[in-house]
């Protein structure tokens, strides 16, 4: 089994993408999805303290997500620190969750594989990508916030055309281009070529 990282920008479309792998019947495995999971640990909220202090707890001890994103957007060490507690255990669960599939590959999706180091524990990459000016209209339509929010989000990931450069294969998002062709291309390619490289 392979195991294939798939990225891109904040606003990228990666999970409509991600949809499309699924449909084909290929396991994925979202990290964020899974690190939200561990907000639910008691050692892990101790890291979370030890990092943040208490003001990212409300008054029932669970985690204002807001206030530590508005944090770690702004410090760049505070969010180091953050991803150096979620990171490991991350791609130790997406090992073990791995080890229980049974396809030909797998995709991990997150929005950070490059920044951190993580494409060295993959067989290779997926880009998803977007220009800048359609991803920013897509996330103030989203989210709800301004540009100036977005932008440092962004500052916080390397920029699209550099996912794309140093991925193995990338899909163009844009309204209207042909998404299932190009998903099914890699998949092809990912069932038939690559796995008998």
């Amino acid at each position: 089994m392979k195991l294939i990282g798939l990225t891109g920008g904040i606003g990228c479309g990666k999970t409509t993408v991600l949809e499309v792998f699924e449909s084909l019947g290929v396991p994925c495995f979202i990290a964020d999805k899974h690190a939200s999971e561990y907000y639910r640990d008691s050692s892990f909220l101790e890291k979370i303290r030890s990092i943040f202090g208490d003001k990212v707890f409300d008054n029932q001890g669970n985690v204002d997500k807001k206030a530590i994103a508005a944090i770690v957007f702004s410090d760049h060490t505070k969010l180091e620190e953050l991803n150096a507690i979620i990171h490991p255990r991350v791609m130790d669960d997406f090992r073990q969750w791995a080890s229980t599939q049974n396809a030909p590959y797998v995709i991990f999706e997150s929005a950070i594989i490059f920044e951190y180091g993580l494409e060295r524990h993959l067989d290779a990459i997926i880009a998803v990508y977007l220009e800048k000016e359609e991803r920013m209209r897509r996330i103030e339509n989203r989210d709800k916030v301004g540009r100036d929010a977005i932008e440092a989000r962004m500052r916080n990931q390397l920029s699209a055309e550099s996912k794309m450069d140093r991925a193995d294969f990338v899909i163009l998002n844009y309204e209207g281009n042909p998404r299932l062709r190009q998903v099914k291309h890699v998949d092809q390619w990912l069932r038939s070529s690559y796995m008998n490289n």
